[in-house]
């Protein structure tokens, strides 16, 4: 759906660490973290463990479903987290999935008994052996988990503030997933030449072949990327200052003969706090002594040269990759 991506979802066994990892991921997210087991809760007015007595295992999980699609339905950049044994139904997984981008919170048997021996407060774990029935709820559990899961973060012997680093920075790539965004790739003088110039060098594909091949690919990975192409340092210069008020959030820049010596485009690069990679479309290590040397490159985060053409997508590729 297309607000997917907005909430956090966390899933696990109980005593996976949920609940405390969504209260340092609201802070982190500036999100509010909800817990479904305590909403349910105030919504009947009893604990859980009450709920389970009165009325059984079963009328828990269908509250647990109705209030998933609720959820799903109007409330978007939260962090939710929902009860072990939530995902166990088929029907709470698919609305698990509509609800955000769903984290599973993947722990050890004995990491869970050791958290949790002694709390008389979990209706399934009372009983004699505690860790076989955590062992036993675990495996039954597993596949249900993994299934729902568009993230599987392993939280045994892993920091608290390590586990929050890893889905702070997955949350922000799977989010960006269901969003389009807007990328621009520069070409330099005489790119417009592909074709023309120097096949033994720079190939027999001419420049519609390029601009065609960069369409494809904003088509395939649904972004929408914009091509421009001059033979005059100042209109360049403009075009990256362009970016700066248009939204453009990566840019791929080939500056051609001015990677050599242009500074005013490299200083315009510099002002642009986006992710930039330099492209070159030959091996200039291999080349004349003069183009081994680059200007541009210093005010870039990547550069990418000796590919081809094939240079300009493994370009977007890495763009898109950042965080």
């Amino acid at each position: 759906m297309e607000d997917r991506g907005k909430n956090i979802v966390l899933i696990g066994f109980m005593g996976s660490g949920k609940t405390t990892v969504g209260v340092k991921l609201s802070y982190r997210f500036h999100m509010p973290v909800e817990d479904t087991d305590k909403l349910i809760e105030r919504r009947q007015g009893l604990s859980i463990s009450e709920i389970f007595e009165r009325e059984g295992e079963e009328a828990f999980r269908q509250m647990e479903t109705e209030l998933l699609s609720q959820i799903g339905q109007r409330r978007f950049g939260r962090i939710l987290s929902v009860g072990g044994g939530t995902p166990v139904r088929e029907e709470n997984r698919e609305l698990l999935r509509k609800c955000g981008t769903v984290f599973y919170l993947r722990a050890k048997p004995e990491t869970i008994y050791n958290r949790l021996k002694g709390d008389t407060t979990r209706p399934l774990l009372q009983c004699e052996d505690p860790l076989a029935r955590i062992q036993e709820l675990l495996a039954a559990r597993q596949a249900a988990y993994e299934e729902c899961a568009d993230v599987i973060v392993d939280v045994d012997e892993v920091s608290l503030d390590e586990i929050v680093e890893q889905i702070a920075r997955k949350a922000s790539r799977e989010g960006r997933k269901g969003r389009r965004r807007k990328l621009l790739v520069i070409n330099g003088p005489n790119i417009n030449f592909l074709g023309i110039r120097e096949k033994s060098v720079y190939g027999t594909q001419d420049y519609q072949y390029l601009l065609d091949m960069i369409a494809r690919k904003a088509k395939d990975c649904g972004q929408d990327i914009t091509v421009f192409q001059s033979n005059h340092e100042g209109a360049i210069i403009d075009r990256i200052q362009e970016a700066y008020f248009d939204g453009t959030e990566g840019i791929v820049i080939n500056p051609g003969a001015y990677t050599h010596y242009s500074y005013a485009i490299r200083d315009a690069l510099a002002s642009i706090v986006v992710p930039k990679v330099e492209i070159h479309i030959s091996d200039i290590t291999k080349r004349e002594e003069f183009r081994k040397n680059s200007v541009t490159k210093a005010a870039c985060d990547h550069q990418i040269y000796g590919k081809g053409l094939e240079g300009y997508l493994m370009a977007i590729d890495w763009i898109l990759d950042r965080e």
